[in-house]
């Protein structure tokens, strides 16, 4: 007998031998039907595994990331071998789990069109009415590679030949159906619902993300137990066309995009008063909290970036260009120029912590299939600062930051959790540096009574750091503000102050940001509202109509008297029906529409409507009371 410790901490004695499936048998007969997959001691395996000695187990459920990572992996095979059977002449490559669902790419001549996903979708349908057994097997590495040319497989042969030499590697075998796969999956395709799957999409995809590699097609799918969740996904994801930042962009005059600059923004006259009113309300924030802005130049020489490490470590990212016969770079960061900042004079124990902040403008090289509207660009502006300060200061100074970041995000109403990045295989620094580094984030975080989980070695190069995930109202979640702690950079630019004793120490620095980047903040701002701002935010506050040529002076001594007050306020004199000026400032997404009649013009009351329909009486003064109130509460 072997004793299986469950994650309440209660013991269950079984067989050697037994499954996962049997262990979660002896809890309950309905338990054992939701369960996806199991972790044994630190370690996903499928619910086939027989235990051989004592372990502790967790089972995981759809509630669980490992869970849903069993079932969609799962369903990802199930797709394959549809494309197998409908098409035999493709040729399979990868096909993992996502956060929302699953994908494969193929190499194929039929070109998988939405008729064709159709036709998949119901193959996989009744692969899963089968209910096939995932078998596992291994073979050593030069069996695998036979095995899988055998296959006629060129793409699965060439991630066999990548592996080591000595390398042990399982597949997964359905009905006449093998797949190359490290698992877990589900024990039997039956465990996926047919009815609640779904092919969402098929784009193109570079082999292994490189553009020098052959294009293949990736067909993305969704997949839930239940057919009400998938419903409910579908139907998020259809809000989520309506609110797409780049329709709504161009649509109400945000930014647009052009070929002749791919991943560049274009800022249209709103999308300029949008972005400044965000940045005005940055540099309130930060002026509150002690920071000073600073600019630093766009281009500087390489030696600086070898100094820094990115000329080693970033190079790919990083524009270039000869300056007298001398290389330079277009920064792709701002820290080293904060850096140069603090070192133009000595400074003292009294000054830190050093608080820099800056609005840095840089230029990444992304690759062309990565550029996603404003989400991924090639030029965006940082809503940086670089804080120097002594070690005994980073936990006061952390918490400090996350209370500002907190105090953003609720302004937006954006929900977020905190992530901590751990030391990456390719980092520079000691151990042990990292080690402190790592365990002061940590404090500081669990100070504040805040929760954070641990993501391994997804840490910068130079050190660890915390990564605010946002929610927005579909539930999405987005890495905006991020707080990282550096011990290195300063060591390499030889930085120093004057400690309390009068000895010259090395300071460390801290590279945070709370939007993220200017241009993604707005994108995400955009779908997160609908396009339909804040009071304080919107482009155009509001809009005067007139109903008869009569009232055309009313309403323009209306929009000086409100841009007098500072609003942004405009009049649509065009000979056009009312009821069309009303419906096209609400497609504006306008806030606040003044409708002046005779009546309005002769008594000096107003006649408001809202974007979103509401109907409201009032005078001047009340009106001005009322958005004074809301812009300066920054009401959402």
């Amino acid at each position: 007998m072997i004793q299986v410790t469950l994650k309440d901490g209660s013991v269950i004695e079984v067989e050697k031998g037994s499954t996962l499936l049997d262990v979660a048998g002896r809890i309950s007969e309905g338990f054992a039907r939701k369960v996806l997959s199991a972790t044994v001691d630190g370690k996903v395996h499928g619910l086939p595994l027989p235990l051989e000695h004592d372990c502790h187990v967790t089972f995981n459920t759809f509630e669980d990331a490992d869970g849903r990572l069993a079932y969609r992996h799962t369903a990802s095979h199930v797709l394959a071998q549809a494309v197998k059977r409908l098409y035999p002449d493709s040729k399979l490559a990868i096909g993992p789990a996502i956060d929302d669902g699953f994908y494969y790419d193929i190499d194929s001549e039929t070109v998988f069109t939405p008729e064709i996903l159709e036709k998949l979708e119901v193959e996989m349908r009744k692969i899963i009415k089968e209910d096939l057994p995932l078998v596992r097997f291994e073979m050593p590495r030069p069996a695998a590679l036979q095995f899988v040319e055998s296959m006629n497989e060129p793409y699965k042969v060439e991630l066999v030949q990548d592996l080591p030499e000595d390398a042990v590697i399982s597949f997964y075998s359905q009905g006449t159906f093998t797949d190359l796969c490290a698992g877990p999956h589900l024990a039997r395709t039956g465990k996926l619902k047919g009815n609640a799957i779904k092919l969402t999409s098929c784009t193109g995809a570079y082999w292994r993300g490189d553009s020098k590699r052959k294009m293949l097609q990736r067909i993305y799918g969704t997949c839930f137990p239940k057919k009400e969740e998938l419903d409910a996904y579908l139907q998020r994801i259809e809000e989520a066309k309506k609110r797409d930042h780049r329709k709504l962009g161009k649509e109400l005059g945000l930014f647009a995009f052009r070929d002749e600059a791919p991943g560049f923004p274009f800022y249209l006259h709103n999308g300029m008063v949008l972005r400044n009113t965000l940045i005005n309300y940055w540099r309130e924030v930060h002026k509150k909290w002690g920071y000073l802005e600073i600019m630093t130049p766009q281009i500087m020489r390489r030696t600086l970036w070898e100094t820094s490490g990115h000329w080693d470590h970033y190079k790919d990212n990083m524009y270039t260009t000869l300056i007298d016969g001398e290389d330079f770079a277009i920064k792709p960061m701002n820290c080293p120029g904060s850096i140069l900042v603090y070192d133009l004079e000595p400074h003292s124990y009294r000054e830190l912590p050093l608080r820099y902040s800056e609005l840095g403008t840089v230029h990444r090289h992304e690759l062309s299939g990565a550029l996603h509207g404003m989400f991924r660009v090639r030029c965006f502006t940082q809503d940086d600062a670089h804080i120097l300060l002594a070690k005994e200061q980073i936990k006061g100074e952390v918490m400090r930051i996350a209370q500002l970041f907190d105090e953003v995000y609720s302004l937006f109403r954006l929900p977020y959790t905190i992530e901590l990045s751990t030391m990456p295989e390719d980092h520079i620094g000691t151990e042990e540096d990292w080690e402190i580094a790592t365990n002061a984030l940590a404090d500081a975080i669990t100070s504040l009574g805040k929760e954070y989980t641990i993501n391994p070695g997804d840490g910068a190069f130079y050190g660890p750091k915390l990564d605010f995930h946002i929610e927005d109202c579909l539930g999405r979640t987005w890495q905006c503000g991020t707080i990282q702690l550096d011990y290195q950079l300063p060591g390499r630019f030889n930085l120093e102050y004057v400690n309390s004793s009068g000895e010259k120490e090395c300071p460390v620095m801290i590279h945070r940001v709370v939007f993220g980047s200017i241009e993604r903040f707005l994108g995400i701002i955009t779908e997160h509202f609908a396009g339909a701002f804040p009071l304080w935010l919107s482009p155009v506050q509001v809009k005067v109509l007139p109903i008869t040529d009569r009232t055309h002076d009313r309403c323009e001594e209306l929009v000086a008297l409100l841009q007098q007050k500072g609003y942004r306020a405009e009049a649509d004199l065009r000979n056009e029906k009312i009821g069309y000026k009303i419906r096209e400032a609400q497609m504006q997404k306008v806030p606040y529409m003044l409708v002046i009649g005779d009546k309005e013009a002769q008594d000096g009351s107003l006649s408001i409507r809202t974007r979103t329909g509401e109907q409201l009486t009032m005078s001047v003064d009340e009106f001005l009371a009322k958005i004074e109130k809301e812009v300066a509460d920054k009401t959402i």
